[in-house]
């Protein structure tokens, strides 16, 4: 009876050995197809490209194509700063705040809008929307203007 279970234990581990062989030449051994669906599952979900570079496809280079209007550049972009006064902003709705510097010009504000303003407080230039164009801007500044009388 004790050869009987020797000869099951040795047979036991050659078959526990032959498939974990078995297992391994089938892992490292993948086809193609497998090979594919393996690299395209771990690609990256996107990628960066800056606007105008022609690698990145036509996509990249075209906008929406219509126009922001100056409600959706502030909400997107200026109030961040605008609705508490940060870095000495003039908040949205405070006619005070909107009153000074509406002395100096719709021009002037579309100006530091525009190319920024350092002198008082931190307007960044376009108020960091660089995807803005200068009309989006001065939209925005109306619709701050008009909505802080």
């Amino acid at each position: 009876m004790r050869i009987r279970q020797v000869k099951n234990l040795k047979l036991g581990k050659v078959v526990l050995l032959c498939s974990l062989l078995m297992a391994a030449v089938s892992a490292w051994a993948m086809s193609d197809k497998q090979r594919a669906e393996i690299e395209s599952r771990i690609q990256p979900a996107g990628g960066v490209c800056l606007e105008g570079d022609s690698a990145c496809g036509a996509s990249a280079a075209a906008s929406s194509g219509a126009p922001k209007s100056g409600e959706d550049v502030y909400k997107g972009s200026c109030q961040g700063c605008h609705a508490v006064g940060a870095g000495g902003a003039p908040k949205f709705g405070d006619s005070a705040d909107w009153a000074a510097r509406g002395k100096q010009g719709i021009e002037t504000l579309y100006t530091h809008a525009i190319d920024g303003f350092s002198n008082i407080g931190m307007m960044p230039a376009k108020g960091l929307c660089m995807s803005c164009s200068d009309d989006e801007v001065k939209a925005a500044v109306d619709y701050m203007v008009d909505n802080s009388k």
